[in-house]
């Protein structure tokens, strides 16, 4: 399945080969399964607001910064744009009633497949819409040794957040690596926009409530269903 996939990706972009040197992982439902509990905060916040809003329009609209959701989904439900002061207050309402779940566990699996990754010599990166302060502490303490923070792209990095290729073209560039020498992993689908507008081969694994369709649709080159998945197809192709 992933032999197929990079078959695809190297004639599509016309590349001369396929050879991984840095990989590239989003950080919300892709290291830590934290997606569940944002989307609920942005239910209860746009409850609050007024605004009709699913679990299932959070993960289509995981990537954007908080405050582009809420302005979008006024213009939506009132058809004006939003107030400076509107997304001040309902971004922090929504980060209040994610903050007080407490700290998200880890993916299952993604532990396994950064340790396979860090032990065949790959580059690891996280390229997140996240811009908090304690992020690098967050990752060392659930991941110990893999995350440095030069090998980060968050929001205080970038002018433009996914699905805008930037993110992903500076982590390219942080890297040091040609196109085809790197892989994005991703769970949304603004996320593997961001990938595949930069060209790289675009990993989507579905770890929430999305269908294989809208990461697809988004343009992965391939979806998996988990990470044990994902690690089963690094051995299969001897790329850990």
């Amino acid at each position: 399945m992933l032999a197929q996939a990079i078959t695809r990706f190297i004639a599509a972009n016309k590349y001369p080969h396929f050879a991984p040197k840095a990989f590239f992982f989003d950080m919300d439902g892709v290291l830590f399964n934290s997606m569940p509990r944002h989307a609920k905060a942005w239910v209860e916040t746009m409850r609050q607001i007024g605004i009709e809003f699913s679990e299932y329009d959070a993960f289509l609209n995981e990537g954007q910064t908080g405050r582009r959701i809420i302005d979008i989904f006024i213009r939506k439900a009132f058809g004006r744009p939003s107030t400076v002061e509107e997304q001040e207050k309902y971004y922090r309402l929504k980060s209040d009633l994610f903050d007080a779940g407490g700290a998200p566990e880890p993916i299952p699996g993604v532990a396994e497949v950064l340790n396979a990754l860090k032990n065949a010599g790959m580059q690891i990166f996280v390229v997140t819409g996240s811009g908090q302060a304690s992020l690098l502490g967050k990752l060392e303490h659930s991941f110990p040794g893999i995350f440095q923070k030069e090998k980060m792209v968050t929001a205080h990095d970038v002018r433009h957040g996914k699905p805008d290729p930037e993110p992903y073209l500076m982590a390219l560039q942080k890297a040091g690596v040609q196109p085809w020498e790197g892989v994005v992993i991703e769970n949304a689908p603004l996320g593997v926009q961001s990938g595949h507008a930069a060209k790289l081969f675009t990993v989507g694994v579905n770890t929430g409530i999305l269908r294989p369709e809208d990461l697809q649709d988004a343009g992965a080159d391939i979806v998996l269903k988990n990470m044990h998945e994902l690690l089963d197809e690094l051995q299969r192709n001897s790329i850990v």
